[in-house]
C-alpha cells in the first residue's frame, strides 16, 4: 500500500482544497502587488529633478494642507453626529445613517456634479453665496469641500463604532458622582473610544489625500491652487511622467503607512468602512 492509499479520502480532498486555496490566494497577491512593484521599480531610480520639481512640491504641499483641513472639519462636525447615531434612537435614524454613508459608494463624478449643483454659480446656494461675495468652485476651498464630502463618512462610521463600544455603565457612574455630561464625554467616552477615533481620522486623511473625481469636477485642475497630488499625476501622464511617477509612489507609501497604522491602533474586532 502506497502513501496515498493510506490517507483517508477526506484528508486527500482537504489537501487538494487547501492547495487550490493557496494557489488562488497567491494569484490574488501577485495581481495586487505586481503593479505596485512595477511602479516602485520605475520611480525609485528617478533623479532629484522628478522628486523635487516645482509641480511635485506644489501638489504635495497643497494635498497635505487640504487633506489635513478636511480631516479636522470631519472631526469637528462628525463627532457629534457619530455619538448621536451610536447612542440615541430617533425617527429617521436609519435614513440619516444611510445618507451619511452614501458618499462612500457614490461615483466620484456624481459627487462632483452634486457639489456643483449645490454650491456652483448656478447651483442651489450659488446666488446666495455670490451675494455674500463667496465663490467656491475652482478654488482651494472647493478642494476642501470635495475632500470633506467624500472622506468625512469614514470618520463618522469609525467613531460611531467606537462610541457604541464604550460601556455605558462607566458614564452612568460618572453621572452619579455629579460629573457633567460634557466632562464625562471628554474624560471617559472619548479616551475609551480613542483608538476608533484615531483610526477614523487616519482613514479620513488618507481618503482625502487620494481624492480625484469630485475634486477635478468641483475645483478644477489649476497648478498651485487646486492641483492636488492625484490631479498632478493625471496631468503628468501627458506632460511630466517622471513627476507623476514620483507622486504616485509617494501616495502608495503614504497609503500603506496609513493602513498599517490603522491596523495597529484599531480595537481588535472593529471593522472600519
Amino acid at each position: 500500500m502506497n502513501a496515498n492509499e493510506s490517507l483517508p479520502r477526506s484528508d486527500v480532498r482537504f489537501n487538494a482544497g487547501r492547495t487550490l486555496f493557496l494557489v488562488f490566494a497567491g494569484l490574488l497577491v501577485i495581481f495586487l502587488t505586481l503593479p505596485l512593484i512595477a511602479l516602485a521599480l520605475r520611480a525609485l531610480p528617478l533623479g532629484l529633478d522628478a522628486w523635487m520639481s516645482q509641480t511635485t512640491l506644489a501638489a504635495l504641499q497643497l494635498s497635505l494642507a487640504t487633506a489635513t483641513i478636511s480631516t479636522l472639519v470631519a472631526l469637528a462636525i462628525g463627532t457629534p453626529v457619530a455619538y448621536l447615531l451610536a447612542r440615541k434612537e430617533f425617527v429617521g435614524k436609519k435614513l440619516v445613517d444611510t445618507l451619511i454613508d452614501l458618499p462612500m459608494v457614490l461615483p466620484p463624478a456624481v459627487a462632483g456634479i452634486a457639489l456643483l449643483m449645490a454650491y456652483g454659480r448656478r447651483g442651489l446656494l450659488g446666488p446666495t453665496l455670490s451675494g455674500l461675495g463667496i465663490e467656491l468652485p475652482f478654488t482651494t476651498a472647493a478642494v476642501i469641500f470635495a475632500e470633506t464630502f467624500v472622506a468625512a463618512p469614514f470618520y463618522v462610521r469609525s467613531a460611531k463604532a467606537g462610541f457604541g463600544a464604550v460601556d455605558r455603565k462607566l458614564e452612568q457612574m460618572s453621572a452619579l458622582l455629579g460629573v457633567s455630561d460634557l466632562k464625562t464625554f471628554f474624560r471617559i467616552t472619548v479616551p475609551l473610544a480613542a483608538p476608533s477615533l484615531v483610526s477614523g481620522l487616519l482613514m479620513t486623511w488618507a481618503r482625502a489625500l487620494g481624492e480625484f473625481g469630485a475634486t477635478i469636477m468641483f475645483a478644477g485642475n489649476f497648478p498651485g491652487r487646486t492641483q492636488t497630488m492625484p490631479l498632478a499625476i493625471y496631468s503628468g501622464l501627458e506632460s511630466n511622467l517622471d513627476s507623476a511617477l514620483a507622486l504616485a509612489l509617494i501616495l502608495v507609501v503614504v497609503s500603506f503607512g496609513i493602513l498599517f497604522a490603522v491596523r495597529a491602533v484599531s480595537p481588535k474586532g472593529l471593522t472600519l468602512a
